[in-house]
């Protein structure tokens, strides 16, 4: 395993990245508690898991390394102090029934294997599956679960992004996501591999900020979506540590988007392809208000701006032209069928060549007029969770360009 944190663009060749299988989680949700676990529907796990082995397999036949979210954590809990001081955080953000013992559920949780406490801890715990001991046990409420599933984990890009030599841990805008970045916490802090990594934002800062919001476009510049999940306050700490010597970015531009669920995130609408290629939301084409953060002399400076994106892209990214690929080609129906599947949601493992969902044919087709080398992935059940191929990916080493 490589063992550092090295991302300096959206297109070098991936080397190294981090993912999440999907797995219980997935059969724990309830159509019942959807909107609030941030789901529109119920993939079905055994093809979902299916589709994300094709997602790993078509990496790894990409000759990218594929490291997985619990195993790195597995590694870390080897330790007892470390273990237990990791399931009484997790339970105390667990959001408890006050009826339930929560020390005795800490030592249900420690009183099981290593992988199958991370399992579970991810999975939820149905109130069936706990022993019952107590009366009050019994007295509770009818909600099923005593620890809700955590079922947006596949989409690993969003608990914390690596920037250059270092990463940003992120607070989530949906309490539904907290635990998450606890995960992060700890392999940032704990893993021999990475706990000297420079944190270039921490989950218990005030406002949001979410991975899919950040693009590392050059090892100069990073663009950073205010959305409905990234906080525009959050968006000026963030930049405040990566514009110093430590990072040495140079330029974050903060792009303003719409605020509903649509347009989610900046990956949402708009991933680079290639060193002058874009995918792009078609509503995004127009004027755009961004604001140029910069930190000369260590003196925070932010600058207005009202131009097109590619305008925007061709004057930070020092182009002379730009090319922005329309998701969904020129169809107004097929552009708004396709943005709901995450067509311009690309994952991209070198200049000119992504992974993207299957289904989105059209989308995909026009990809490759534009001379993209195109990766297409099973997505019937992984799409149902609202994100896409970069959605489920955290690069970790990419080389630079």
């Amino acid at each position: 395993m490589l063992s550092t944190i090295d991302v300096h663009s959206e297109i070098g060749r991936l080397k190294q990245v981090l993912v999440h299988r999907p797995g219980k989680e997935l059969e724990n949700l309830m159509p019942e508690a959807l909107e609030r676990l941030l789901f529109d529907d119920i993939p079905y796990l055994k093809i979902a898991a299916e589709e994300h082995d094709e997602f790993c397999k078509t990496l790894t036949n990409s000759g990218v390394e594929v490291v997985y979210l619990t195993n790195l954590l597995a590694r870390v809990m080897g330790d007892e102090n470390i273990r237990e001081e990791f399931v009484r955080e997790f339970v105390d953000e667990a959001r408890i029934a006050e009826e339930i013992d929560k020390n005795r559920l800490v030592d249900y949780l420690l009183s099981m294997k290593i992988t199958d406490m991370i399992d579970t801890m991810i999975a939820g715990i149905r109130k069936s599956d706990y022993t019952k001991r107590s009366l009050s046990d019994y007295l509770e409420s009818d909600y099923p679960f005593i620890i809700d599933p955590m079922p947006n984990l596949y989409f690993t890009r969003d608990p914390f992004a690596a920037i250059g030599n270092g990463v940003s841990l992120h607070k989530m805008h949906s309490i539904t996501r907290s635990r998450e970045t606890l995960f992060a916490k700890y392999i940032f802090t704990y893993h021999p591999l990475y706990k000297d990594t420079p944190l270039w934002y921490e989950r218990n800062y005030p406002h949001s900020i979410e991975g899919g919001d950040i693009l590392v476009l050059n090892e100069d510049v990073v663009a950073v979506g205010i959305s409905q999940r990234t906080h525009p306050s959050a968006v000026e700490h963030f930049a405040s540590e990566i514009l110093g010597k430590e990072a040495g970015f140079k330029k974050v531009i903060a792009i303003n988007i719409p605020k509903n669920r649509s347009f989610m995130h900046l990956d949402t609408v708009f991933t680079m392809v290639d060193r002058d290629k874009f995918t792009v939301h078609p509503n995004i084409r127009g004027e755009m208000t961004q604001f140029i953060i910069t930190n000369p002399g260590g003196n925070t400076q932010i600058h207005e701006e009202h131009l097109s994106l590619e305008d925007t892209l061709k004057k930070h990214l020092d182009l002379d032209k730009v090319d922005l690929i329309r998701c969904g080609g020129t169809s107004i129906v097929d552009a708004a069928r396709e943005q709901w599947n995450d067509g311009s949601n690309t994952l991209a493992v070198s200049p000119g060549e992504v992974i993207v969902y299957s289904r989105n044919y059209v989308t995909n087709r026009v990809l490759e007029e534009h001379g993209i080398k195109v990766h297409e992935i099973p997505s019937c059940e992984l799409s149902r969770g609202r994100g896409g191929p970069r959605c489920m990916s955290m690069p970790l080493i990419r080389e630079k360009i």
